[in-house]
């Protein structure tokens, strides 16, 4: 028998129904590619060379931090690669530098603009600079793979609970769903942005604080989807024979019913992704988001609200959301078609 056996026939009929859809399978893609790409945003978009070679020595300062003086520099902080006295004093010696294709990171200033910041895009800005005169490409870069893993990390983490309660309320039914179902009225009744505005009075949100945060309120949206999968399989022959047969409720929840669920669960899956991220802009937006500096789409449509006579800012924030959340959208659709039984392939049964 072969290692690599053939999948089966089910997952071979959900793949087929998914490229079947053929928006939401280029989409797929087109996604994933974006976001690998964005992965390497340091060698992409940055204001370091990727190789230095001189005197018959090879530096790599996007992995390593170099001090001014290994160079021929007298200073022994870390070397300031922009710098037109570092830059002729490497070429006097004659090393070679291989720069990313946009030399700024996000956080790197253009001093050399020909205009006031915001800038228009040049040449040398392809999209413009914003009003600190970093280049606007560059943070769309970095706000791109930002914004992708804090809605990953937040979407992984939402579904432990939110499939763990979902669950429960709907294999054990009765006073537990009737208990966790008012819970979850009050708790879904807080008002985040006032804890968020409270939290920022308190200490200045980073990553991780607005993960925990959006967290202890994410987790409810995969609730009652799992809940009435859980419902309607709780009662199903193969859940009262396995109960028959001496299973205990936890494997008979998490080894026969849950399998059935997360086909549920998996389709909904993209949409609460691209509410995470949804939900990120506009805390950044607002002002309540990631610290001041970071790489944020919601600050760059920010500054284009605040910079009417600059449409550059507005519309390439808006461009890249709109690109990334439809996206996200057609995925959605095309996992929803790869797991819906009275598709094959394509075609929609009865």
């Amino acid at each position: 028998m072969s290692v690599f056996s053939s999948p089966s026939p089910l997952a071979a009929r959900r793949w087929a129904n998914f490229k079947a859809n053929k928006r939401g399978f280029v989409a797929t893609w087109l996604f994933l590619f974006l976001f690998i790409v964005t992965l390497g945003a340091e060698f992409i978009a940055n204001d370091k060379p990727l190789v230095i070679v001189m005197q018959g020595k090879t530096y790599f300062p996007v992995f390593v931090s170099y001090p001014e003086t290994a160079f021929g520099g007298d200073f022994e902080t870390e070397a300031r690669y922009r710098d037109p006295f570092l830059i002729d004093l490497i070429k006097e010696k004659g090393g070679t530098e291989i720069w990313p294709l946009i030399p700024y990171a996000y956080n790197t200033i253009n001093y050399n603009l020909d205009q006031p910041a915001p800038s228009p895009p040049s040449a040398e800005n392809w999209l413009g600079t914003d009003d600190q005169g970093r280049d606007v490409l560059a943070r769309m870069i970095y706000g791109f793979r930002i914004s992708v893993l804090f809605g990953l990390t937040l979407t992984f983490f939402s579904t432990i609970p939110g499939v763990s309660a979902g669950a429960v309320q709907g294999y054990f039914g009765g006073k537990t769903d009737l208990f966790m179902q008012r819970f979850m009225e009050i708790w879904g009744g807080m008002p985040v942005l006032y804890l968020l505005i409270i939290m920022a009075s308190l200490v200045q949100p980073n990553f991780w604080w607005l993960l925990l945060l959006m967290l202890l309120f994410s987790w409810m949206s995969l609730v009652s989807v799992v809940r009435a999968e859980f419902l309607r399989a709780r009662n199903l022959d193969y859940v009262r024979a396995a109960k028959a047969l001496g299973a205990d409720d936890l494997t008979v929840m998490f080894r026969h019913v849950l399998p059935n669920a997360m086909v549920a669960t998996l389709t909904y899956l993209p949409f609460v992704l691209n509410h995470a991220i949804t939900t990120l802009t506009a805390l950044d937006f607002l002002g309540f988001g990631l610290p001041p500096g970071s790489p944020s789409l919601g600050e760059l449509l920010n500054q284009g609200k605040n910079n009417l006579q600059a449409p550059w800012l507005g519309l390439s924030a808006f461009g890249i959301l709109a690109l990334m959340l439809t996206l996200l959208i057609f995925m959605g659709e095309a996992v929803r078609d790869g797991f819906d039984p009275r598709k094959v392939f394509g075609r929609r049964q009865g």
